[in-house]
């Protein structure tokens, strides 16, 4: 079954999140985040929410549109194709974020559909606090196809810098419960082959997380207010275990922000992110 055309520009009813701390640091720990500014309820001037913690105060909006009966998105043959997120201000404990969504656009590819959900965020006093555009792929069956197989990023020489996250084993059952998402392709062995998958794999934004904290630690100098953009291209599932490696390189300057480029890879060498863009503020 087609996605609906008709629901092309369809705008939702707003959400209301309440903010706590519990629920920023359960996100943070669910991607193995330590960073201080996350936990330390010394700082001066109190602890703020992993930047990626967006995800969470709109994610019930992005649920009111793939489970809008009318335009019949189908779970099951649901991934996870491009994150743009634009961080506009910090979140902190007793915030109320308000989000709301619309579908941006629909288009059908060669093996499937895509659907685009532009998400926008704003605290209690109306100030903006994210600016999200999600977009889905949902699959028609079969491979992708020879050309989308040799779709890969320029060589852009040695990277500036490389790291290494392992995946933990029980990190989708984690995830899973502080963001919101349960999508049981990332639970249940069972529904993940049912749904043409290999097992149980990690979600998209959870590996997106992962590279968050690379940013914010190598790029940031800590400091995650200075995250203002992160974008990816979620290119290959990663498996529960597996050890993923992040290459950045610098990629100039744009409205005053240090902008970098960056590429994640499982152990077999093989990308999972492709065409990612880290902006960093002074």
């Amino acid at each position: 079954m087609s996605l609906n055309r008709s629901r092309l520009d369809a705008e939702y009813p707003p959400v209301t999140t309440a903010v706590t701390a519990d629920a920023m640091q359960q996100y943070a720990r669910a991607y193995n985040e330590d960073n201080a500014a996350f936990f330390d309820g010394k700082r001066p001037d109190g602890i703020v929410a992993p930047p990626m913690f967006a995800v969470v105060v709109s994610w019930n909006s992005l649920m009111s549109v793939m489970m809008d009966s009318e335009l019949g998105v189908d779970l099951l043959r649901l991934v996870h194709g491009e994150q743009d997120m634009n961080f506009l201000a910090s979140i902190r404990p007793g915030d109320a974020i308000t989000a709301r969504a619309r579908i941006a656009s629909i288009e059908t590819r060669a093996t499937g559909e895509t659907i685009a959900i532009r998400l926008d965020a704003k605290n209690q006093d109306g100030a903006p606090v994210a600016q999200i555009i999600s977009a889905m792929f949902i699959r028609a069956g079969g491979k992708r196809s020879a050309a989308q197989q040799r779709a890969d990023e320029p060589d852009r020489g040695t990277p500036l810098l490389s790291a290494s996250q392992t995946i933990d084993r029980d990190q989708t059952y984690r995830y899973a419960d502080a963001s919101g998402d349960r999508n049981p392709i990332h639970t249940d062995e069972n529904v993940a082959r049912l749904a043409g998958l290999p097992g149980v794999i990690v979600h998209g934004l959870c590996t997106m997380a992962f590279t968050s904290k690379i940013a914010i630690d190598k790029l940031c100098e800590g400091d995650p207010s200075r995250l203002k953009r992160l974008a990816v291209r979620f290119s290959r599932p990663v498996r529960p275990g597996e050890t993923i490696t992040t290459k950045i390189w610098s990629d100039g300057e744009r409205a005053r922000r240090k902008v970098f480029a960056y590429e994640t890879f499982n152990g077999d060498r093989k990308a999972v992110i492709k065409g990612g863009i880290a902006e960093i503020a002074p």
